[in-house]
Formats: structure tokens, C-alpha cells, sequence
């Protein structure tokens, strides 16, 4: 991942502006804040900002009725080389907001009487929730200044004060490039906390914990025992989000899934020794205790190996089963280590996941060039699944929306069938994310020519329908067809035409013609160049052959070609048509 700095939340910050162009940079930053750790949907993220004069700091308010939690923010951007300290009054006033808003009717009365009606009626509706439903409340002052320890404790000390259950969090510029960096790797909105319970069920001589400290690196890890029963609460508690650095969805009943859900129905208390546990990696970890229950509180959780068994914990809770849990804390400093703290995560993840077994592209799914293309697509309505996971799973994440689906694999393989030998595409496609294929599909074009790639084997692919062996032959045709109309659909207007063509359902007349005489061109090559007799090559066998784009464009030029001219007329009529569609936009 490239060095991510203060330029790198700017860029961010252009984009927020882009979609939002009333947003002031404090606007911005706060939407960008929100939809980065709090919450991934960029409407929600939107209304919750205030992005008005007069709001007396609370730049934002996001009441969560799942969660039974009201956040409200403060945000100060400084995009400075040298960032500034922030103020200590700033800073303490916001956090004495706290008191204010669970306080005395009087008090709250005095503080909203000038603010912004706005922010006025949200503030009311928060108050409620807190007083009435007993909602907690968390603060967050969030700036790319700088804010000393002390502060940020003398914050917490003031939150402290306030009646019900709230807290304060004051993140600067490194805790806030720290999350960028997450949220560029597809790791936000983060967990921000869990309390890991541990069964010291059985355990002689200690709390139920070993701890281990490496003096070199930091990193500081801890093992322990938790009950089915509270790990399958852990994604109860932080939902998806728990696995956005594990390199695969949940994958449904598959043979070791259900062999775990057999054994917590028939011997439930033999579970810790058949199964593989589950492995946290967290930025901080600190051992406390409650009532004589001892705990384990980490913060940014992510579970990297383990996500099969707390599903099917979670589905099954089973209080009589227990669990290794292995916990490793990674120091984290956006300045000088994120690197080798990606490399490390994505080792770990790598070495652990072996029950299941590991596709080339599942590794490549938390690759950052994935993840960009996951957001990019969300602009324009589309699902972009980077990880492998079950029907019924991509569906629940993508709720009642209507979106395109599409899949990292079907996007290798039209950009592969367009412009590399057929016969890589159809060696697999798994094969498609290792070297050399991966870095040449995945290179950063633009979005829409994975689009117009995407749709032009789609259409390929539909006129083979029926016809078994054309099956055999479509990526012979993609590649042909590339080479002629490719130019056209590269450029950005054209591939906006198509797109929006094919995504309505208007699959264009002069194209299926094309595509019709080239797959009669195709198996015309076919027949003169498979043999005779008993050494004739079968169809499936002959269309596997390396180096057959040479092969047939030497056929296409000859006499033997009798679809040469209707292919560029059709192709000219589309490309025509395409223009004037653009034209009108």
C-alpha cells in the first residue's frame, strides 16, 4: 500500500466535496470521519452532519436505535505540513457537552437557546434517547492537529462527571491517518471495542490467560478460553465489520462448517479440542476485571482466522463448548510501521486460514487495488464482491437495494478474454490473480473500461446460450471482438453509452450481428484447421490451443473468411450509434 499521509486525506476530502459541493472542509472532513468509522453507508453519514453556522461545535449527531447509542462529533481540519496543537478550551468544551445534554432542564435550556434550530431539534431527540430509553452517549473530537495526552485525559475527566453512561474520544492526525489507512484497506468502519470474557473453566494456577511480550517488535499476545456461547456474541456485538481484514465471507454449509455445528449438537464439551480456535489482531489490549470476571478489552478487534466458527457460533450458541481464542496486539504508527503491519496482518491471515481451503483469489480479496474497486463501483450502483462468500450472504449485505452484482473473478475474466491469450482464460481463473495475470488486470484503468470489458463478454457469452459449441469458442470471439471495437468502448463517453445501455436491457441489434458472424467465423476455423479422420482435434480440445488469436486473425484475413465485411459493417453501425448516444448525454 503506498504511504498514506496527509495529501492522501485531502484527495479523500476532493471527493466528499465532489458529491457534496455545500460542504465546508470541516463539513467534509466530518462526513468522511463518519462514513470511516462509524458508519459505512455515505447517506446516513450525510444527514448526520449539521453543516450549518451557529451549532456551538456539534458538527454532527448519528442516533443509533440498533445499538441504543447517540454519537455526537466535533471536527477541526488542518491539512498543514506542521499540524497545529489544538485548544485546550475547544477541546473541553465540547466535552463538557456531556453534562449539558444529560443535565438539569435549566442548564440544557441556557446552552440551546442560540444554537441552530437544526441542530437544536436533533440535540432534543438525542436528549430523549439518553434520558428516557437510556441510551449511552459517545463524544468524539476529532482533528488532524495535535492533542497532548494530558488533554485528552483531562477530557475524559470531564466526561466523567456527566450522569449515564458516556465517554469521549479525542483522536489527532495520527490516530485519524492511522484510520485512513484502514479505511483505504477496506478495514472501516473499525470495531472500536470488545470485552473478550474469559472461561477459566478447568484452569489451575492463573486468571486464565498466558501473556507473551516480544521486546523487539511490541507486539504483545495473549491465549485464552472464551464459551461458544460468548464468541458467537462477538459478531451479535460488532456485526460484519468484525471481519473486514479476513480474506473471505462466511461460506455457508460447507463439510467442516457442518462438521462443527455436528459437534456442538453431539458433544459440545469435546469443541475446544477439535477445533482450530480463532485468531484477533487489535491495535491495544488491556486485561481487566469486573465482579471477579476477568476480561480482555481490545480495541480496532478484527477477527482474522475464525470467522466459520464464530458464525456458526453465533447461529448455534452453545454455552458447554469452549474456544481458543489467540489475541496479538500490533503497535501501529501511521508515520513509520503501517507497512510492515499490513505485510505482518496479511501473513497471519495467510498462515492461519487453512481449514478451508485458500483460492489465489481469496488473497488477493483485501489487495487495496480490490478494495478501490469495491468503492468505485458503489458510485455507480454496482455490488462488487472482492471476497468469496455464499448468495444468501452478499444478499443480507446488500439489503433491498437494487444493485448490479458482479464478482472480482467475472471481471479477471472479461478483461483476460479481451486481451490475453484465450487459452490463459481458460486455463481458470484462478490463475488469473497470480503473476503475471493479476498485475495486468488489475492495473488501475479506469473504471469504465472494466465496465465495457464486463459488458462485452456478457454479450458474448449471451449468444453463445444454446449453442454448446460456441461455449468452447467465446473467448476466441471476446478477443476478436476486442481488437476491432475495443478503441471505441476505451473511450469514456462511448463506454458510459454502452454501459448504460446494456444495464437497461438494450442490448444493441448491430452488435449481436457482430458477435453472430464471428462465432460462424470462429468454427469455420474450426473445421479447416481441426483435421481429418481419426486424428481430428475435438472442439473443446482444439479451443484450448495456446497462441489461437494468431491463428484465427490469419484465417479472418483470407479468402476462406466470408464474414470479414458484415462484421465491420455491423461493428461501424455500433460504433455510429454509440457516438450518437454519447453525443446526447
Amino acid at each position: 500500500m503506498p504511504k498514506v499521509d496527509i495529501n492522501t486525506l485531502k484527495q479523500e476530502l476532493r471527493e466528499v466535496q465532489d458529491s457534496h459541493p455545500t460542504w465546508t472542509l470541516d463539513n467534509a472532513f466530518v462526513h468522511w470521519f463518519l462514513r470511516a468509522f462509524l458508519v459505512a453507508d455515505d447517506e446516513i453519514a450525510a444527514r448526520a452532519v449539521t453543516g450549518v453556522s451557529h451549532d456551538k461545535g456539534v458538527d454532527a449527531v448519528l442516533i443509533d436505535d440498533e445499538t441504543n447509542k447517540v454519537f455526537m462529533l466535533q471536527g477541526k481540519c488542518h491539512l498543514g505540513a506542521k499540524p497545529p496543537h489544538e485548544n485546550r478550551a475547544d477541546v473541553l468544551g465540547f466535552a463538557r457537552l456531556a453534562c449539558i445534554i444529560r443535565g438539569s432542564h435549566t442548564e440544557y435550556a441556557a446552552y440551546r437557546k442560540d444554537i441552530d434550530p437544526i441542530v437544536g431539534e436533533r440535540l432534543d431527540k438525542a436528549r430523549k434517547r439518553l434520558a428516557g430509553k437510556g441510551y449511552t452517549l459517545q463524544l468524539y473530537y476529532v482533528s488532524t492537529g495535535l492533542c497532548s495526552s494530558p488533554l485528552k485525559d483531562e477530557a475524559e475527566s470531564v466526561v466523567v462527571q456527566a450522569n449515564g453512561w458516556t465517554d469521549i474520544s479525542v483522536l489527532d492526525r495520527k490516530e485519524v491517518l492511522t484510520l485512513l489507512t484502514d479505511y483505504l484497506g477496506g478495514a472501516a468502519p473499525p470495531v472500536p471495542s470488545l470485552d473478550l470474557r474469559v472461561d477459566a473453566t478447568g484452569i489451575v494456577g492463573s486468571d486464565g490467560m498466558i501473556q507473551r511480550y516480544d521486546q523487539k517488535t511490541g507486539i504483545e499476545s495473549w491465549i485464552l478460553t472464551m464459551t461458544g456461547k460468548d464468541v458467537g456474541y462477538l459478531y451479535t456485538d460488532a456485526g460484519d465489520r468484525l471481519f473486514a481484514r479476513n480474506i473471505r465471507g462466511f461460506l455457508g454449509d460447507t463439510a467442516i462448517n457442518e462438521g462443527m455445528k455436528e459437534t456442538l449438537q453431539r458433544e459440545a464439551e469435546h469443541f475446544w479440542y477439535f477445533n482450530n480456535g480463532i485468531t484477533i489482531v487489535c491495535n491495544t489490549a488491556r486485561k481487566t476485571a469486573e465482579k471477579g470476571q476477568v476480561f480482555l478489552r481490545v480495541s480496532n478487534p478484527q477477527i482474522i482466522n475464525g470467522q466459520q466458527t464464530t458464525r456458526t457460533l453465533n447461529k448455534h450458541p452453545q454455552s458447554k463448548a469452549s474456544v481458543l481464542v489467540r489475541v496479538i496486539s500490533i503497535p501501529r504508527d501511521a508515520d513509520h510501521n503501517e507497512a510492515s503491519f499490513e505485510t505482518l496482518v496479511s501473513n497471519i491471515v495467510a498462515a492461519t486460514n487453512w481449514q478451508n481451503a485458500i483460492l489465489p483469489s481469496d488473497l488477493r480479496s483485501n489487495d487495496q487495488r480490490q478494495v478501490s474497486l469495491e468503492r468505485d463501483f458503489a458510485k455507480l450502483h454496482y455490488r462488487y464482491i472482492r471476497k468469496r462468500q455464499t448468495k444468501r450472504e452478499a444478499r443480507r449485505m446488500l439489503g433491498a437495494q437494487h444493485w448490479f452484482w458482479i464478482k472480482k473473478e467475472e471481471v479477471a475474466q472479461s478483461v483476460a478474454g479481451c486481451e490475453l491469450d484465450p487459452q490463459d482464460v481458460r486455463s481458470g481463473k484462478e490463475g488469473l490473480f497470480k503473476a503475471p495475470f493479476y498485475d495486468h488486470i488489475f492495473d488501475g484503468r479506469p473504471l469504465h473500461q472494466y465496465l465495457s470489458a464486463y459488458w462485452l463478454a456478457r454479450t458474448v457469452k449471451r449468444s453463445a446460450s444454446g449453442y454448446p459449441d460456441r461455449a468452447y469458442a467465446k473467448w476466441v470471439v471476446l478477443h476478436a471482438l476486442w481488437s476491432r471495437i475495443g478503441p471505441v468502448l476505451r473511450e469514456k463517453r462511448s463506454a458510459m453509452a454502452f454501459r448504460n445501455e446494456c444495464e437497461r436491457g438494450r442490448w444493441s441489434h448491430d452488435l449481436d450481428k457482430a458477435v453472430e458472424q464471428l462465432y460462424l467465423a470462429a468454427l469455420a476455423f474450426y473445421r479447416l484447421k481441426r483435421g481429418t479422420g481419426a486424428t481430428a482435434v475435438d472442439v473443446s480440445n482444439f479451443f484450448y490451443r495456446a497462441n489461437l488469436t494468431e491463428g484465427f486473425e490469419s484465417f479472418w484475413r483470407s479468402s476462406a473468411n466470408r464474414r470479414r465485411g458484415v462484421v465491420v459493417e455491423e461493428l461501424r453501425r455500433f460504433a455510429s450509434k454509440l457516438s450518437s448516444l454519447s453525443d446526447g448525454q
